[in-house]
């Protein structure tokens, strides 16, 4: 990735592991952060307040947290009354799958990226340990790069935004150890789709077990305090 010392990229931060470690490669690139939560009425806040302490960890420049209230449509156990599985991560497109939500996500991501006059956003999806979100996978990174480039005044004047996806092929393992590398600090982010009333990842969820799988395939310690042990 190449240096951008004194430009600065928006990082779409979710709270989660894995968004975090996509805003600590953006500030490692010499990227100052802007980054962006969505509030989309998910089943908790506690994934908001996370993102909220991994973007003061980034020393973001602003963190801008906008509503967006996809219950509306429903359609998903994180935006509906739906059950969250807690089987383990199985084939096939589980109901945790939010239809499109990376797509809305981006859009809104990219329309920052334009007004602020950031070259670059920063996506932490990946396509290796993951729940088979068909938005998560490197065509989809591919295609909605096309698509800014076409859809976009600074596409169409010869600039296009960048579309940054670094961990599209890495494992949860790796994501742990990037972390590790860069300095952060893991337990200030959040994983769980369906936490228990006192705050605690519940431990059986897919988001769960794969984040649990990747601390110990990492052989690093785990920060999370689980509800039950994945």
């Amino acid at each position: 990735m190449v240096a951008n010392s004194g430009k600065f990229a928006v990082v779409l931060l979710s709270g989660g592991l894995d968004s975090m470690v996509a805003g600590g490669l953006a500030r490692e690139a010499g990227y100052r952060v802007l980054a962006l939560s969505i509030d989309y009425n998910q089943r908790h806040r506690l994934e908001l307040r996370a993102a909220g302490r991994v973007a003061a960890a980034l020393n973001a420049i602003s963190h801008i947290v906008l509503p967006l209230d996809l219950t509306a449509f429903g359609g998903s156990a994180l935006t509906a009354d739906i059950a969250v599985p807690k089987g383990g991560v199985g084939p096939g497109i589980p109901v945790t799958y939010v239809p499109a939500r990376n797509t809305i996500f981006l859009s809104l991501t990219l329309g920052l990226a334009e007004v602020a006059g950031a070259n670059d956003v920063f996506i932490g999806v990946n396509a290796l340990d993951y729940s088979g979100y068909p938005d998560c996978r490197p065509e989809f990174i591919d295609a909605f790069q096309k698509m800014a480039a076409l859809a976009t005044k600074a596409g169409v004047e010869g600039h296009p935004i960048r579309i940054n996806a670094p961990l599209q092929h890495m494992s949860k393992a790796d994501i742990v150890r990037e972390a590790h590398r860069l300095g952060l600090d893991a337990g200030l982010s959040w994983s769980c789709y369906d936490p228990t009333p006192d705050g605690k990842h519940c431990g059986q969820c897919d988001s769960c077990r794969l984040r649990s799988k990747g601390f110990m395939e990492a052989g690093l310690p785990d920060p999370t305090v689980y509800a039950v042990k994945p």
